[in-house]
């Protein structure tokens, strides 16, 4: 089969690569989408931790069961969508139904080689059916759903006052889904022509960018009294400090982005205001199944998220091209033939 493997930072190439041999309780899929994330491009770039190379990436996809075992409940052909978060179902985190933050996670196409090839086998239990969705829709799922794992873990509820500082495809996300659940949205980024978009193609009237006297407007659009719930996607140490002055008292901070560094805080400011702190990794299936709902109603439209597109074999020349056009690019999808 055909395989985009970085062979070593800043370095693509297409290989024939073997077929995947299918295992106990294991299912293969022929994949039709590949969504590019920032974790792919950091991976192109050297910067991500935990690696090592050469590695197939790829790990927000959709893709067509291929002669599935009886019992599965799936046929062949089947459209799906796969949750690239492999757990262990045996430790602490797996034991209290938490396997998006187990101890031994492996996640596909960082840990292990991903989907950026035309066949992958993966555990039944990471196959969700994509529903009404189409190929490019599903492969949007997984993104969506980070968001979607925020907004729960922040536990959002309508009329909350919410800041999501960060507007790259997971804030945007987190932003979308907690507009649904009835929340004011107040979104922020240091890009100004993504706060533009936020604003003029997402809705989000209350749109600011980083530098335009930021605490006087996001005073101004709470009455003085900040924010709810505030979330961090911008996987900036700074912004993440600088966040947590902007939580209402009895709020709630959610980091959604991670990086290396430390993060400190002004012991004081958290205290008084009594502040929850609150981390968010990757998604569940419920959280899987709460995005693919609102696709399937319209409440996500996918048409304006999805802005990029090339064959798996350009994959080479187009990922570096679009780690570049951080103003244009959204969700880039590779199509697999």
């Amino acid at each position: 089969m055909k395989a985009v493997l970085c062979v070593e930072p800043g370095r693509l190439e297409v290989k024939d690569w073997p077929e995947p041999e299918v295992g106990e309780g294991e299912v293969l899929v022929r994949i039709s989408r590949i969504g590019l994330c920032g974790t792919d491009y950091h991976i192109y770039s050297g910067n991500q931790p935990f690696l090592e190379y050469p590695r197939i990436m790829g790990h927000e996809l959709s893709g067509n069961v291929v002669n599935p075992p009886s019992g599965s409940g799936f046929d062949d052909g089947d459209l799906v969508i796969i949750n690239p978060y492999f757990a262990c179902g045996k430790c602490v985190a797996c034991r209290k139904d938490k396997p998006n933050c187990c101890t031994d996670i492996s996640v596909m196409g960082v840990h292990d080689h991903g989907g950026m090839c035309e066949y992958v086998s993966v555990p039944q239990s990471a196959i969700y059916p994509a529903g009404n969705l189409s190929p490019d829709q599903a492969a949007m799922v997984e993104f969506l759903s980070i968001g979607a794992h925020a907004v729960r873990r922040g536990r959002v509820q309508a009329k909350d006052r919410v800041l999501v500082v960060g507007m790259g495809p997971i804030g945007l996300g987190a932003a979308l889904i907690a507009r649904i659940a009835g929340a004011s949205v107040t979104v922020m980024d240091a890009n100004r022509a993504r706060v533009n978009k936020a604003r003029d193609v997402f809705g989000f009237e209350q749109a600011v960018c980083v530098g335009d006297d930021v605490a006087d407007y996001l005073s101004s659009v709470t009455d003085g009294e900040f924010f709810d719930l505030v979330y961090d996607a911008t996987g900036n140490a700074k912004a993440m400090e600088a966040g947590f002055r902007y939580v209402a008292h009895g709020g709630t901070y959610v980091l959604v982005s991670v990086v290396k560094d430390d993060i400190t805080f002004a012991d004081p400011e958290f205290h008084k205001r009594e502040m929850s702190l609150v981390g968010s990794r990757n998604a569940t299936r419920q959280d899987f199944e709460h995005v693919i709902t609102n696709i399937e109603s319209g409440a996500i439209d996918t048409s304006l998220l999805h802005t990029h597109q090339c064959e798996l074999t350009e994959l080479s020349s187009k990922l570096p091209q679009w780690m570049n056009e951080p103003d244009q690019v959204i969700k880039a999808i590779a199509v697999v033939e």
